[in-house]
């Protein structure tokens, strides 16, 4: 099949990833020397809504309300991928070698950086309405009984889709806003390709950590309450467990419905496939909603993930170099950052929001005052117009894409493992599932691994990475 050129709108979105895999952000270098007393830095992965994104903006909301004799904020963009930033990060608080001050953090990383003593807990000036942020999001942020955080942004799989393959394919059902079954997937794969010539969905199932989520959705949709480790960091997960995870997880990624090219994909390649039309559905994240609507419009359907979704997103923390009135005013920014109208605003800019108020309905949710270019109309352009398209939240159906999508995924979606040694286990089940795809064939003279055989090595593994 001839791939057909991209759209425009998907074409821009590539190159930020792109951008976002290999380059940093402006200013990168810290100035040694520089009086850092009215200045704080804040450290984070490139904000993937484009250049003066929707964080830019929400920090010089609040140096704008602090005024040209308060305090200062500036944002410093990282680059590489979310380890390489990881890696960046622990080795920049541990050597000293750049003044970060506060550091917006994977949700994984946050038991990590708090055992190591590299980000300090926070008051209770840091979180304002701490009753409004989602349970399962707002749990991210502690270690050991302390808040060390504060979500940002949040993150969960959704399904996206082609509803024209489907109207033309004459498949019983094209609107799945309400959900959908593994086995209803397939059927309707299989509606759209009778003949089994191309693949009917495309996920990351590179040698990165899209391939830990992948698994993690397959075994906790496999094992209900399915943990690998408990609260502590202690591993909990059974043999058992582990083999009916790793069963679903073949039946889920099998070459006759998915694209043969996931097993190397990333977000970015992953999107690129479904663009170009090789894939009816996509496993992605709620931020390329926006820009793959305003691509195919009535064409694009999203429901929530079949099964388990992982939670995802970002938290804000403040570095244990800080002290005093300093440490102090990095916590209201952080409670700037995420108040609800901060959160309204990511919400509108195609991050999920973390906070239960943002997906009232319109007119009982928060206003987005923060950052004009999203905010609801009349906007504060010179035309009276939005400065930024933003999709329709209400489909035909009368179902509404944050609250009743978005909002529930986010609500009952499934923890990575909660521990100090995240880098160490996401490596382990990187490395244990590469024999899932393209193993030597079963049978004689074949040495492909058996489910029970993966599932015994990974339990193996992972016993020698985790206490317990």
């Amino acid at each position: 099949m001839t791939a057909r050129r991209l759209p425009a709108a998907v074409l821009s979105l590539l190159s930020l990833l792109a951008l976002a895999s290999c380059t940093g952000g402006e200013g990168q270098e810290q100035p040694q020397g520089a009086d850092t007393s009215t200045r704080i830095v804040v450290a984070s992965g490139q904000d993937v809504t484009g250049k003066n994104g929707i964080r830019q903006q929400l920090i010089d909301a609040w140096n704008t309300k602090e005024g040209r004799h308060g305090y200062q904020a500036r944002l410093v963009e990282l680059p590489g991928s979310a380890d390489q930033q990881r890696s960046q990060l622990l080795g920049a608080l541990q050597s000293g070698s750049a003044d970060y001050d506060v550091v917006n953090l994977d949700v994984t990383w946050i038991p990590e950086f708090a055992e190591s003593g590299l980000i300090r807990p926070l008051t209770e000036a840091a979180v304002k309405s701490a009753k409004d942020l989602i349970p399962s999001v707002n749990s991210t942020s502690y270690w050991d009984g302390e808040r060390y955080a504060v979500p940002f942004n949040s993150d969960a799989g959704l399904l996206y889709y082609r509803k024209d393959h489907l109207r033309k394919a004459s498949a019983y059902r094209t609107e799945l806003s309400g959900g959908v079954t593994w086995d209803e997937l397939r059927d309707l794969i299989d509606a759209v390709d009778p003949a089994g010539d191309n693949a009917g969905w495309t996920t990351q199932l590179a040698a990165y950590e899209g391939r830990t989520v992948n698994a993690i959705e397959a075994f906790a949709s496999a094992v209900p309450g399915f943990r690998l480790t408990d609260r502590d960091g202690t591993y909990v997960a059974t043999r058992e467990q582990l083999t009916a995870g790793v069963t679903e997880l073949r039946a889920r990624t099998a070459k006759a419905y998915t694209l043969k090219e996931a097993t190397e994909s990333r977000e970015a390649e992953s999107l690129s496939a479904f663009a170009e039309g090789r894939t009816t559905f996509l496993r992605h994240w709620p931020y390329v909603y926006p820009t793959l609507y305003e691509t195919f419009k009535g064409k694009l359907g999203v429901a929530r993930l079949p099964g388990k979704a992982v939670l995802g997103g970002q938290n804000l923390a403040v570095t244990s170099s800080m002290s005093g009135p300093r440490a102090a005013k990095a916590e209201e920014l952080i409670a700037f950052l995420t108040d609800p109208d901060s959160e309204r605003c990511l919400l509108r800019a195609g991050f999920a929001a973390t906070r239960a108020s943002a997906y009232e309905e319109s007119g009982t949710a928060p206003d987005c005052r923060h950052a004009p270019a999203y905010a609801e109309a009349p906007s504060a352009s010179p035309t009276g117009e939005s400065t930024v398209r933003t999709p329709p939240d209400r489909f035909a159906d009368g179902t509404s894409y944050s609250r009743d999508i978005l909002y529930p995924a986010l609500k009952e979606a499934v923890h990575r493992p909660v521990t100090p040694l995240y880098g160490a286990v996401n490596r382990t089940l990187i490395t244990e599932l590469d024999a899932l795809y393209d193993p030597p064939p079963r049978g004689p003279g074949g040495s492909g691994l058996g489910d029970a055989e993966i599932a015994k090595n990974l339990d193996e593994a992972l016993r020698e990475v985790l206490p317990g």
